[in-house]
């Protein structure tokens, strides 16, 4: 049974990178790793380790799920495994981002004021 995500606790950085990569549509892992790489510029180089140790916690915290759609079989490789974000996932991202933009704010109204 898949555990409920908690009230909107701060994610990781990871976590974070992931469902931003998810935020436009499904991926395969292999598509996330590079998503995140393209998102960051190139900072933020996510290993197969952090990536799969990441989505299984995200899977039993109910943030993503494996996709039932596959890509053209022709296209891809039919085994790969598509993950997307649950609603859950959504509000946890959407969460996140208000929280930065509230840190940014106060670190604007600092800088702007001297303090």
């Amino acid at each position: 049974m898949a555990k409920k995500s908690t009230a909107h606790a701060p994610l990781t950085p990871a976590v974070l990178h992931i469902l931003l990569a998810l935020s436009t549509g499904e991926r395969h892992g292999y598509g996330i790793m590079k998503q995140v790489e393209a998102d960051s510029q190139g900072k933020a180089k996510m290993g197969p380790g952090t990536l799969y140790g990441s989505i299984g916690r995200m899977m039993d915290a109910a943030l993503i799920r494996e996709s039932d759609q596959r890509v053209d079989p022709q296209m891809d490789d039919e085994r790969r495994i598509y993950y997307e974000l649950t609603d859950a996932g959504r509000a946890a991202l959407e969460a996140e981002l208000k929280r930065y933009r509230r840190v940014v704010a106060v670190a604007e109204g600092r800088i702007a004021y001297g303090r």
